[in-house]
């Protein structure tokens, strides 16, 4: 799946942070697919200010996510939504797996 700078901070943003073993594992491999590479945190200026982050450019990566990865994304997203949580941050996630 493809997904932009802000997508993958998001993601990271939204998933669990715990679960039963299986899900860790899941996710931690899931964490590690989302984050950036050194070449990429220089190449899109990505820093953090004040708790924030910033970037100065985006592209698309194709990010490989699992059939139990997306039922834990789409848990997540439809959590969210049921709080009323959906933002201009998250909307493109939500249209990409729900």
């Amino acid at each position: 799946m493809k997904l932009n700078v802000l997508d993958r901070i998001t993601l990271m943003g939204i998933l669990p942070a715990e679960g039963n073993y299986m899900t860790f594992k899941i996710l931690a491999e899931l964490k590690l697919k989302l984050a950036f590479s050194e070449n990429e945190l220089k190449e899109f200026k990505i820093e953090e200010k004040d708790g924030r982050i910033f970037w100065q450019k985006s592209e698309d990566k194709e990010v490989e996510i699992g059939e139990k990865a997306k039922e834990i994304i789409k848990e997540s997203l439809k959590k969210l939504d049921e709080a009323g949580k959906i933002n201009e941050h998250n909307v493109s996630l939500y249209e990409k797996f729900i």
